[in-house]
């Protein structure tokens, strides 16, 4: 969701230039643009600074609202902390009182997209974005309400179990030739180590998320979207300076 994260911020930050609206080939043909809430919205910097930074953060909720909901329940209280610093308090409390976190989470991005002062039809292609969010919270909660059931996983255990138990015979007559065939003993203790340990890769393959940085991905996604907002406002206000200038 790294990308995609920022790739929805940073098409909301373009398109809501103003330096871009004077040549907007979309607003052009619609006259009554201009005379709407949004084209009058369109070029208050004060209102664009607030949608584009209510977009990135509820874009970096969703992301960790996801974290959380595929995460163990120790990350409760820190996962709390972290909405509380972010959000308004109305938008955490209602996003931490929520059965599906993650759900309420794309709520609000949606909500915050369709409060960019912009056109339907760019508003439409950032929906798009928006709808991959959900295709990937799908495929995340498919993998991780839907492991490997137990009995696969006891009887490949015992089934290794008996063949590594069998090794040490296998390897007596190779290791005749050192003492007492003591040679078989590091042998098997290899050979068992290398088999046990895909075992166990295997059933942490099964929910790869607690494995993952995912702190450091959410830490990303949020740093990446504020930092994106910045500089769309830092290059329409040099814009507008240099206009002045002219």
């Amino acid at each position: 969701n790294i990308n995609r994260s920022r790739d929805l911020v940073r098409t909301a930050t373009a398109w809501t230039d103003p330096s871009r609206a004077v040549v907007d080939p979309i607003a052009l043909q619609d006259p009554s643009f201009a005379s709407s809430p949004g084209g009058k919205h369109f070029y208050d910097p004060q209102r664009r600074q607030y949608a584009l930074m209510r977009v990135s953060r509820a874009t970096w909720a969703f992301n960790r609202s996801l974290m959380r909901h595929l995460s163990s329940p120790l990350d409760e209280e820190e996962y709390e902390r972290q909405l509380r610093e972010r959000l308004p308090a109305e938008t955490a409390d209602s996003i931490l009182t929520a059965t599906h976190r993650p759900n309420r989470a794309m709520q609000e991005l949606s909500a915050a997209v369709n409060a960019l002062p912009v056109h339907f039809l760019r508003r439409n292609e950032i929906d798009r974005e928006v709808m991959t969010f959900e295709d990937t919270c799908g495929g995340c909660e498919r993998l991780f309400s839907s492991p490997i059931p137990i009995f696969y996983t006891r009887w490949t255990a015992r089934f290794l179990s008996l063949g590594m138990l069998a090794v040490p015979f296998c390897l007596y007559e190779p290791f005749k030739d050192t003492w007492n065939h003591v040679g078989a003993i590091p042998a098997s203790a290899v050979v068992s180590l290398c088999i046990f340990g895909i075992e166990e890769l295997a059933v942490q393959l099964e929910e790869p998320f607690s494995l993952l940085p995912m702190q450091g991905f959410c830490n990303k996604i949020g740093d990446n979207c504020d930092e994106i907002v910045k500089f769309g406002l830092e290059n329409t206000a040099e814009t507008a300076s240099a206009g002045g200038k002219k």
